[in-house]
């Protein structure tokens, strides 16, 4: 086989500039390389972005999450060997080939065993919105046991990951939704209080939630109008942590200032996008930790929808809708 099927953007724009093509396999490039051949890819919202805005390099074959069977390795790889399992988020941004392929190659220190309880569609489907979500909360916010955390959108992608690691924390968790669908799933995964954002006063409702105190991290996956609000559900020497923002909040800071409040930024594609070995590394960490995890039965990820990989424009649709609860994955033969 010297070929293999891909997804391709051959320019910025809607869904249907995503077309089937023969790309050439993938080599392995150095020592610590493995190839592997992928069974699911999932979908982010930062992919229909890139497909819309181009950006992050001209590699033409989207998508950083992936979930396939190492089909060969380097002669120094030492933590692989054909036939094992493995997840990871790689690609997708750059030069680096995306997951949007039968196959891809990616250097070992990336790639972690799958979770033996999790399908690949499962296993696709994990690696950005764990690797956000531990990052925001567990190294940004230094999330406490007994803190009161409340997670927008806490039946997305992230944000239903971010609820169910809030509460092993040990943290009080409540999360904003739209409906009682989602409401039901984040109190399935942990919070104790939903708030539907599209009926309800969010800030009243946290303030009734907390006695008046404020929350003491809220983690923003939503920006925009939502970043802003967030600062005024916070308590004193309260915590906001965004995955999505890229400005500051608008309004006066001096309040702000005066009850002590932290604003952090976290962007996992970071280390990728600027050829940060290390830091990579220390991501891949946090998927093996999560696989402990999801095999202790402590975590679950939530797929709303799976298509083929010749359907991927049908996917990306359906992603950008937001009609879908859960990750959207792509299914590869």
């Amino acid at each position: 086989m010297t070929t293999m099927r891909a997804i391709a953007m051959r320019e910025p724009g809607g869904p249907d500039v995503l077309h089937v093509v023969e790309a050439p396999l993938p080599q392995l490039r150095s020592a610590h390389d493995i190839r592997v051949r992928l069974h699911a890819a999932a979908l982010n919202p930062v992919d229909y972005k890139i497909r819309s805005n181009g950006g992050y390099g001209s590699n033409p074959v989207l998508g950083c999450d992936g979930a396939g069977v190492v089909e060969s390795v380097g002669e120094a790889v030492t933590r692989f060997a054909p036939g094992d399992a493995v997840y990871f988020m790689n690609g997708g941004y750059g030069t680096e080939q995306g997951t949007y392929a039968q196959f891809v190659v990616l250097d070992e220190r990336y790639a972690a065993h799958k979770p033996s309880s999790l399908d690949f569609v499962q296993a696709a489907a994990v690696p950005l919105v764990l690797i956000t979500a531990w990052e925001a909360l567990y190294e940004r916010a230094d999330l406490r046991e007994g803190d009161r955390v409340v997670v927008q959108a806490g039946a997305g992608g992230v944000g239903h990951i971010a609820v169910q690691l809030a509460a092993l924390a040990g943290a009080r968790v409540a999360a904003t939704v739209s409906g009682p669908e989602k409401a039901a799933l984040a109190r399935g995964l942990g919070a104790e209080h939903t708030i539907d954002y599209r009926r309800d006063d969010v800030a009243a409702s946290v303030a009734s939630w907390s006695a008046g105190r404020g929350a003491d991290v809220v983690f923003d996956t939503v920006g925009g109008a939502t970043f802003d609000a967030s600062l005024a559900l916070l308590g004193y020497y309260g915590t906001l942590v965004t995955c999505v923002a890229r400005a500051w909040p608008s309004g006066d800071p001096s309040q702000a200032m005066q009850r002590n409040l932290r604003v952090a930024f976290t962007w996992m594609p970071a280390p990728q996008v600027f050829g940060l070995h290390e830091e990579r590394v220390r991501q891949t960490t946090i998927l093996q930790r999560g696989a402990e995890l999801f095999d202790a039965g402590k975590l679950r990820v939530v797929v709303g929808a799976t298509y083929p990989l010749e359907e991927a424009a049908a996917a990306h649709e359906a992603l950008q809708s937001g009609r879908v609860t859960g990750k959207v994955v792509l299914t590869v033969a």
